[in-house]
């Protein structure tokens, strides 16, 4: 392979990075606590696996039976620097000795300056940028259409199949999937319009001709359906995350902004998911040098505190009125000093080039499993954000059924894995950037057990 996990920041091996079941998962510990749960919380909260966590760090998760689990989850592509990074908890501790929360809009603090200024010089493209901060992935996605809106004077919204943005009204409108984000929620919001995503496994066309026939079709669609001139975003993920880690063909984003550009369509790079080195590039946008006029970020910004992002250009942010942004919490005071040790650590730590060796060491080992099992119809992805679709033999037909069982199978054995997809029958696989490279070997075994045993 053309590169290697480099050794990860010191500190990080805090707790044994190993495999340990010791009882039947969930345990006994486990159970006990579900059942406080299911007197006490929503049931409309659910989890992927009933475990309860008592520490975590590195690769694994340890719970309250003593099972050492390997993530392969991530928290949903948070703890990209992994859950309990020395660096992140000692300046979150420093911060919460010194005050906890004044609310910007009231009397600010120099680390949301920071962290806005960190973003406006990472986040692509050399041109004047302005931030500001708010609580969620949601919350930032929300906000951009909200700018977008307010700079263009239009009202409409371009989204794309199998696309993941949330759960706020506006989010849940443009999110794809029914359910469970969707069903019985609605009415929606309007002046929302989806079009047809490139997905090379799923194109009628064939995958050699997935990129420029979605492309083709979305926008005589916006031309048609819309008109471009009503258009005020079009919001994408670079690599769509829930929707099943869906990665377009080359030339598919590009041809989308270019689009927009000579339009005037602000184009929205979703990188809640895509972010902060997960793909092997700082930003999954960057694959194809795609310049986004806004981009969202969340999730890995701030290793696991609660922190989100929108930042853009500087004429596009200027345009709104003063008070027209912001909120109570947003940008609170420990979670920025928690984003700027994370950016510090994805630096220093060379986490983009972790996130590539993960992935020159993950996509070889899943084709190498497609080819041993037929079920497994497509393997893809890019860095650390890879996953396998599954189908019954011979067809493209989806298996959700047995997704959940292969699931199952690995969460059995000590291997925290997600499911996710339009149709539930995709495996996604977010390890976090530090995990050791003999747990990624080790989770690998796990998963092709699995496989074997199913």
């Amino acid at each position: 392979m053309s590169s290697q996990i480099i050794d990860g920041p010191a500190g990080l091996d805090r707790l044994p990075q190993e495999r340990r079941v010791v009882t039947e998962i969930p345990g006994p510990r486990s159970r006990e606590l579900q059942e406080r749960r299911a007197a006490a919380v929503a049931p409309g909260v659910s989890s992927v696996l009933p475990v309860y966590v008592v520490d975590a760090g590195g690769g694994v998760v340890v719970d309250a039976d003593g099972n050492s689990l390997i993530d392969f989850g991530s928290g949903i592509a948070v703890t990209n620097v992994g859950n309990a990074n020395p660096r992140v908890a000692e300046r979150v501790a420093a911060q919460a000795g010194r005050f906890t929360h004044t609310c910007f809009m009231v009397a600010p603090y120099e680390s949301y300056v920071a962290v806005c200024e960190a973003l406006n010089r990472l986040t692509p493209g050399d041109h004047e940028k302005r931030t500001f901060l708010v609580n969620s992935g949601a919350e930032a996605v929300e906000n951009a259409v909200k700018v977008a809106r307010y700079a263009t004077g239009r009202q409409a919204v371009v989204v794309f199949d199998h696309g993941y943005h949330g759960r706020t009204l506006l989010t849940m409108t443009l999110t794809a999937k029914n359910m469970p984000y969707k069903h019985g929620f609605g009415p929606y919001a309007p002046e929302v319009y989806r079009m047809p995503m490139a997905y090379p496994f799923r194109w009628p066309g064939g995958p050699e001709n997935c990129g420029p026939e979605a492309a083709e079709q979305a926008i005589d669609q916006i031309t048609k359906r819309i008109g471009a001139g009503n258009v005020a975003a079009v919001v994408i993920e670079p690599i769509q995350g829930e929707g099943g880690f869906v990665v377009p063909p080359d030339g598919f984003l590009t041809a989308i902004a270019a689009f927009c550009r000579d339009n005037g369509i602000l184009f929205v790079a979703d990188e809640v998911q895509t972010g902060f080195a997960r793909t092997g590039d700082l930003f999954a946008c960057e694959h194809e040098g795609v310049v986004p006029d806004i981009i969202t970020t969340a999730k890995g910004i701030a290793g696991g505190m609660p922190l989100a992002a929108v930042t853009g250009r500087a004429d596009v942010l200027d345009t709104v009125h003063p008070g027209g942004l912001g909120g109570t919490y947003g940008g609170n005071p420990v979670s920025c000093e928690a984003a700027l040790a994370v950016l510090d650590e994805i630096e220093n730590g060379k986490l983009v080039e972790r996130a590539r060796g993960i992935g020159e060491i993950m996509l070889p080992r899943l084709r190498a499993l497609a080819g041993r099992h037929d079920v497994i119809g497509d393997v893809r992805g890019r860095g650390a954000m890879t996953a396998i679709e599954l189908v019954r033999p011979g067809t493209k037909e989806p298996d959700p059924g047995l997704t959940s069982r292969v699931a199952r199978r690995c969460h059995e054995s000590g291997l925290l894995v997600l499911t996710a997809g339009t149709y539930g029958n995709v495996l996604r696989f977010l390890p976090p950037l530090v995990i050791p490279e003999h747990l990624l070997l080790e989770g690998l075994d796990v998963l092709d057990e699995a496989f074997a045993a199913l």
